[in-house]
């Protein structure tokens, strides 16, 4: 397996195109770092990019209910793509290998030209200045029928007994326990990450709205802070799984199930030709 690696002053990024545009591992050069959760030898021999430090989710995030959903001219069907999911989810670019367009020692763009479930062209560009990772994500509709689109980035992060959020947002979707929302209501105070908090202690696993796009992930038992900014993003998934040693905190265009929710938000109709874009950077400083 072919992996890339970029450096900047500060930091080290290690990308696997070949599994769904991965980011491996995202690293401090002079201490070893990881700044997204580490994947070891034995994760990434796994073949999954969700043992990995983040994923692109392409031309879709999250879960799909219905087995698919409409398009202007017709019904689209979709299958359950993951094992440990019942449902459809985070499209289809994290599945499939990705091509090095270009490579320097700052910057890589990665391209996937896809079939399934419809032909689109994604493009990922990473890119790593003075302790800066930006990621900028693109796809582009291919095919001669119009199809829904959205797009995010699926990082996962490390997690400690301190670790401090903050990431305002205004409203939540509810959701039941097949994990697809139900009822668009006001944050409970243990969900408000108007100014920075702990993570929650029970299960959190949910889409938050109205998000102005910024965000501050504290460690101060790492050593470390990232200050993080999305565009082309007014939502974020939180996943704060109980017990284990990573969150995630995900920049997406629309919420999980937009496809069947009044109005479709935050999905784009794209015509052949037409593209949509989402972009996040995060800034690494020593504390």
């Amino acid at each position: 397996m072919i992996l890339l690696e970029l450096e900047d002053e500060f930091t080290r990024l290690t990308l696997a195109p070949e599994l769904g545009g991965s980011i491996v591992n995202w690293t401090v050069r002079s201490t070893g770092q990881p700044l997204l959760r580490h994947a070891d030898a034995q994760a990434l021999n796994t073949g999954l990019p969700g043992k990995l430090g983040c994923f692109p989710l392409v031309p879709w995030s999250n879960r799909i209910a219905q087995g698919g959903f409409d398009c202007p001219d017709g019904w689209l069907a979709l299958h359950p793509n993951s094992l440990t999911d019942p449902l459809p989810i985070h499209g289809s670019a994290w599945q499939q290998p990705w091509q090095v367009v270009s490579s320097t020692a700052h910057e890589v763009v990665l391209q996937l030209d896809s079939a399934c479930p419809f032909a689109y062209c994604a493009r990922q560009r990473f890119h790593l200045s003075e302790g800066k990772l930006s990621i900028e994500l693109s796809v582009t509709h291919q095919a001669e029928q119009a199809a829904w689109h959205g797009l995010g980035l699926h990082p996962y992060l490390p997690r400690t007994a301190n670790t401090r959020l903050r990431a305002p947002a205004r409203q939540v979707w509810l959701c039941d326990s097949s994990k697809l929302p139900t009822q668009l209501d006001s944050l409970p105070a243990d969900w408000d990450f108007q100014a920075l908090k702990p993570l929650p202690e029970t299960l959190v696993d949910n889409g938050f709205c109205e998000w102005d796009g910024h965000c501050l992930i504290q460690q101060p038992d790492l050593g470390y802070e990232l200050e993080c900014q999305a565009t082309g993003s007014d939502y974020y998934l939180l996943y704060c799984p109980v017990g284990l040693k990573f969150f995630c905190i995900e920049p997406v265009s629309h919420p999980v199930n937009a496809h069947h929710l009044p109005g479709r938000p935050g999905l784009r109709l794209l015509e052949q030709g037409q593209t949509a874009e989402l972009a996040f950077s995060l800034q690494y400083r020593a504390l």
